[in-house]
This record gives structure tokens, C-alpha cells and sequence, in this order.
């Protein structure tokens, strides 16, 4: 399996087998039931919904499927040499300790924002004759071309943006409560929803071929 939706519960920290500290993201993976299928991709529904606040026209599609109503539904990558079936469940089993995983959310909105903390200005004097102390400043590039360039960095909204950070590492499984630890963080608040994705350009640790060693040679400790 290629993917699997998931919800933020927090960070925490945990102790490897050596002694290290390690700071983990806990991510509550599934169950997901499978609720179509297409060539590439398998749709998938996540977290158990109420009827009350859910349309009518939601309520049909999940009866006739026979799956209970879903609040997260979105399309993940499908493993296809595997088959598939409606209503099949996939849980946090479908990743091991040693994968590494690409993982997409909604970033943390933060409003209205200035540009000395949105893009880190360095501000103007602070001496008391100044009157530009966070102020944007000029604007103009002259007479040509007389207008303000496109992308210039400005005040404005500042968050809420779709990020996917890659290549995390999964420290631990549990398949019995369908969590999974990843090392480092992930983006979004708690209970945020998520996209776990088995990563693209790093194979996991445990198929990763050991360093062959010349006759003669010792391995660098």
C-alpha cells in the first residue's frame, strides 16, 4: 500500500535502543475503508462521522457502499500488484518501523500578518527621530517599470497553506491502536487531518543494501 489517511494527535518523545532521545509526531493511521477503486488510485474515508450535520446526498453514497459516514474522504497512490476490495479496512499495519513516509496537511493559520514576521524584515531604525519601525517602506522600482513587482514580499495572509514534508522516518507501529510515531514534525495543529504516503526518493531503511567490504578491508567504526 501506497498511502493511508491519518489524524494529528501531538509530539512527544521517546528513547531509542541506544539511549538517544528521540522527538516523535503521533499520528492516529486508520481504519480507512476502501471506498472505490481506480486504476492508480484507491479512494479513501477516514474518522466516523454523525449523521446529524452530514447531507443527505453524503448519507446515500456511504449506505450503499455499507460503510459508516466518513468525515475525511481523499484519494491516495494504490500498490497494483495488490487487489483490493469496497469496504476492505486499512490500518496502521500497512507501514513498518524503518519506512520512510511523505506527509501532507494543512499548515497552521496564523490571520492577518505583518512582514517583519511573516517574511522575517529586518524593520527600519529604532532611533526616536524614525517613524518607520515595522512599516513596509517603499513600494516603487521608479519610472520603469513604475509598478510594483510580482511575488514582492508584503504584509498579508500568513498560514493555512497545503505543505507536504518528505522523507520522515517511522520510529514505531501500533497496530492496536492504529498509531504510528514519526521522527520530527509534521504540519498542522492537533487533530488536523493528514496524507501518509510511503515516501518517493528514499528507500526504506531494512531494504537498503549493507556496504560490501574488499577482502583485506576493515568496516569504519
Amino acid at each position: 500500500m501506497s498511502g493511508i489517511l491519518g489524524k494529528k494527535l501531538g509530539m512527544t518523545q521517546i528513547f531509542s535502543d541506544t539511549g538517544d532521545m528521540v522527538s516523535v509526531t503521533a499520528i492516529e493511521a486508520g481504519p480507512c475503508p476502501v471506498l472505490a477503486i481506480m486504476d492508480k488510485k484507491l479512494k479513501l474515508g477516514f474518522d466516523v462521522a454523525g449523521t446529524r450535520t452530514m447531507q443527505n446526498p453524503l448519507l446515500g453514497y456511504f449506505k450503499k457502499l455499507n460503510v459508516a459516514p466518513r468525515r475525511y474522504v481523499r484519494e491516495v497512490r494504490r500498490d497494483l500488484t495488490k487487489e483490493f476490495k469496497v469496504g476492505e479496512e486499512l490500518k496502521a499495519d500497512v507501514f513498518k518501523p524503518g519506512d520512510f513516509v511523505d506527509i501532507a496537511g494543512t499548515t497552521k493559520g496564523k490571520g492577518f500578518q505583518g512582514g517583519m514576521k511573516r517574511w522575517n524584515w529586518k524593520g527600519g531604525p529604532n532611533t526616536h527621530g524614525s517613524t518607520s519601525h515595522r512599516r513596509v517602506g517603499s513600494l516603487g522600482s521608479t519610472t520603469t517599470p513604475g509598478r510594483v513587482w510580482k511575488g514582492h514580499h508584503m504584509a498579508g495572509h500568513m498560514g493555512n497553506d497545503r505543505l507536504t514534508v518528505q522523507n520522515l522516518l517511522v520510529v514505531k507501529v501500533d497496530q492496536e491502536n492504529n498509531l504510528i510515531l514519526v521522527r520530527g514534525a509534521v504540519p498542522g495543529c492537533k487533530n488536523s487531518y493528514l496524507i501518509i504516503s510511503k515516501a518517493k526518493k528514499k528507500k526504506p531503511l531494512y531494504e537498503r543494501e549493507k556496504p560490501k567490504l574488499a577482502a583485506g578491508k576493515k568496516a569504519k567504526k
